[in-house]
C-alpha cells in the first residue's frame, strides 16, 4: 500500500464520533480503533483482538501494553511521514497511550476525546514532545 492511500483512509474518518472501545466508521472510535479500522481497510483482519479496557488503562496497569502492540504488527521507523503511525505519551514516565495517523510531517488524524471526534490536527511542539514511538504500516510504500 501507498502513503497516500493510508493517508486518504485516515481522513475518511474525520468527524466519526468519538467512543470509547469503537472501531466503526461514521458510528463511533477511539484513537486505537480509528487505527484498527485502518488497518482493516488496507491490510485485512486484524492481527489480534483488542482486549477490553477503561479509559484509564494504561494508568492502571503501568505496562507499555499499547507501544508493545504496536511493535508486533507495525515496522519501527524514525522519522514522521504520510502514513506513518505515532504513538504518545500524555507525560513523561508514563505508559503510552494514544496513537494517531500521520498527514504528512506537520498534521496527523486521530479520536481525541476532548474534541469528541476524529479530527486532522497540526503536529505543534505540544505533540511532538509526546511522541513515543513512529511506526509504518507492513508493506508501505511511497
Amino acid at each position: 500500500m501507498r502513503r497516500g492511500e493510508i493517508v486518504t483512509a485516515a481522513r475518511a474518518w474525520i468527524g466519526t464520533p468519538y467512543h470509547h472501545q469503537g472501531s466503526a466508521r461514521g458510528a463511533g472510535c477511539d484513537c486505537l480503533g480509528l487505527v484498527r479500522g485502518v488497518w482493516r481497510e488496507l491490510v485485512g483482519a486484524e492481527p489480534e483482538a483488542a482486549p477490553p479496557y477503561s479509559p484509564q488503562w494504561a494508568e492502571a496497569h503501568g505496562c507499555e501494553t499499547l507501544l508493545l502492540a504496536a511493535g508486533r504488527h507495525f515496522v519501527p521507523c524514525g522519522t514522521v511521514r504520510a502514513g506513518s503511525v505515532l504513538v504518545f505519551r500524555w507525560k513523561a514516565g508514563t505508559p503510552a497511550k494514544h496513537v494517531g495517523i500521520a498527514t504528512g510531517e506537520d498534521g496527523f488524524v486521530h479520536a481525541y476525546d476532548s474534541a469528541g471526534r476524529v479530527v486532522e490536527g497540526r503536529l505543534a511542539a505540544v505533540w511532538r514532545r509526546r511522541v513515543a514511538a513512529i511506526f509504518d504500516f507492513p508493506g508501505v510504500t511511497d
